[in-house]
């Protein structure tokens, strides 16, 4: 008699058992149909751009850190598994995240929607004025399009588009009327930096980078781009000695004894180039590719344009 109570006991806990797993999943996924809708990002100057537009309509992750180098940047799985599970993967493309489009690939493949803000931004090829051959890479699609604002600002208008059809759930209204406002944001910006760079001689309006990464403000705002130090547009790249003697004979030829590396890379290839001009040269930092923790000096693209054309009018202006 004992062993049938026992039994019967055993058979209701069961029954208790499945009540509530069944019940528990359906939570769950009623859960999961009211999930915020999500937009993952990979490079931090377009995540900061992404959550201007979006705002508070959907959640933005952004999955490269502050200070980071978008060409060596790699992911968690758990950073995977977020592109595969987003509603829009907003990206840079034309070869910016070189450990990271993989992912990219496989998202797009699973069904989400993706979008590449670089090949939508009219891209440049690498090109330089240097004497004793082409760039690495010459011919190739510069990904850097973030230096010329203006290609921001159609970029973000796109960026807009994707997000009101892609991402479910979001007011349209409120994401117009964000990327309207950040439109005009990055229009005084535009007219802010041709003013500031005006006060540049033409003489010293002349270029030389860590990497080849500033060719589209080159191109909007009227500057020569002389040469890198590392003849690339990656800072994977390595440059031979040849490579800087090409370059210090060019910057001798053109007078020009400054050099912007960016601060996210150690600028060791930048002193080298010191050296081999006898110590006469002016190394000067920028926030090219990334931006910083808030706070920090460039937390977010508007902030990141304006310290880079301050510092590159007061060191190309001075002397």
């Amino acid at each position: 008699m004992s062993v049938r109570v026992g039994a019967a006991r055993v058979r209701a806990l069961l029954l208790s058992l499945v009540t509530f797993f069944v019940v528990a999943g359906t939570a769950t996924g009623c859960a999961g149909d009211d999930r915020q809708p999500r937009v993952v990002v990979t490079t931090n100057i377009l995540g900061d751009i992404t959550r201007e537009i979006v705002g508070d309509e959907a959640d933005v992750s952004v999955l490269m850190k502050p200070n980071a180098d978008p060409h060596s940047f790699g992911l968690s799985a758990v950073q995977a598994a977020e592109l595969e599970n987003a509603d829009l993967v907003v990206y840079n493309g034309l070869g910016l995240e070189e450990n990271v489009l993989r992912h990219v690939q496989a998202a797009r493949e699973s069904g989400v929607a993706t979008f590449s803000a670089g090949e939508a931004a009219d891209p440049l090829t690498f090109h330089t004025e240097r004497d004793g051959g082409p760039a690495e890479g010459a011919g190739e699609p510069d990904p850097h399009f973030w230096t010329d604002p203006d290609r921001v600002r159609k970029a973000a208008g796109l960026i807009a588009d994707q997000v009101v059809e892609h991402v479910d759930g979001v007011n349209e209204s409120t994401v117009r009327d964000n990327a309207e406002r950040y439109d005009g944001q990055l229009a005084d910006l535009t007219a802010w930096m041709e003013k500031s760079f005006a006060a540049i001689p033409a003489d010293r309006r002349a270029l030389v980078t860590n990497h080849h990464v500033f060719g589209y403000l080159a191109e909007r705002f009227g500057f020569r781009v002389i040469g890198a130090v590392i003849p690339s547009g990656t800072t994977l790249a390595s440059p031979s000695s040849s490579d800087l003697r090409s370059l210090t004979r060019a910057m001798e030829k053109a007078g020009v004894r400054t050099v912007f590396a960016d601060s996210s890379r150690p600028n060791r290839l930048a002193e080298v180039l010191r050296q081999e001009m006898g110590g006469d040269v002016d190394v000067v930092e920028l926030y090219s590719e990334s931006l910083t923790e808030k706070g920090e000096g460039a937390g977010t693209y508007l902030e990141m344009m304006r310290a880079n054309t301050s510092a590159m009018t007061e060191s190309l202006t001075d002397g």
